[in-house]
């Protein structure tokens, strides 16, 4: 996205290869306590060079990815600290259903960041051309239910359909963004 969003306290910007977002990115994705919560399961990322690899990846396949999908880090303004990322990519079958997801480190949880930053996005997700995206969280990851009822997205169900795992299905259209 150019340029980056940003908020009260937080820059929504694509991820680079720098050093920096290389380390920041393992101290989100290397900790079990984030990825136990992914869906579908990924497994923490074992060190630098793994998690290079990885944001490689990103960074070569976001210029291709349709809008408004793709993968961003959370960047804290007031001293430019990576404390989270943010995904919007197609539900299986990647045809039609826009999931949004988000991911924090530890220490950032409770702050708010994941919502500030997810209702910024969505904001400009909206102007392009879809009516409405989800979050699918499992059923005892309070933190993330929480989080999608703040975003000012509604409960609208359980299914295994996308992930072959029971989720909470919560769902958002411009309409139902908070003001």
């Amino acid at each position: 996205m150019e340029p980056p969003l940003t908020t009260d306290r937080l820059i929504v910007r694509d991820w680079t290869t720098s050093d920096a977002d290389v380390q920041a990115a393992l101290a989100l994705y290397g900790r079990p306590e984030v990825t136990e919560w992914l869906t579908p399961v990924v497994p923490n990322v074992a060190d630098l060079a793994a998690m290079r690899a990885v944001v490689q990846s990103w960074t070569e396949s976001q210029p291709n990815l349709v809008p408004p999908t793709g993968r961003w880090a959370m960047q804290r303004r007031s001293d430019d600290l990576v404390v989270g990322g943010l995904v919007l990519r197609m539900l299986p079958p990647y045809d039609h259903d826009v999931e949004l997801t988000w991911q924090l480190r530890p220490e950032a949880w409770g702050h708010g960041y994941a919502t500030e930053a997810a209702v910024a996005l969505l904001r400009w997700a909206f102007t392009y051309d879809i009516d409405a995206v989800f979050a699918l969280t499992r059923p005892d990851n309070t933190r993330a239910i929480s989080t999608a009822q703040r975003i000012g997205m509604e409960w609208v169900g359980e299914t295994t359909k996308y992930y072959d795992t029971a989720l909470q299905v919560y769902r958002i259209r411009p309409g139902d963004l908070p003001t």
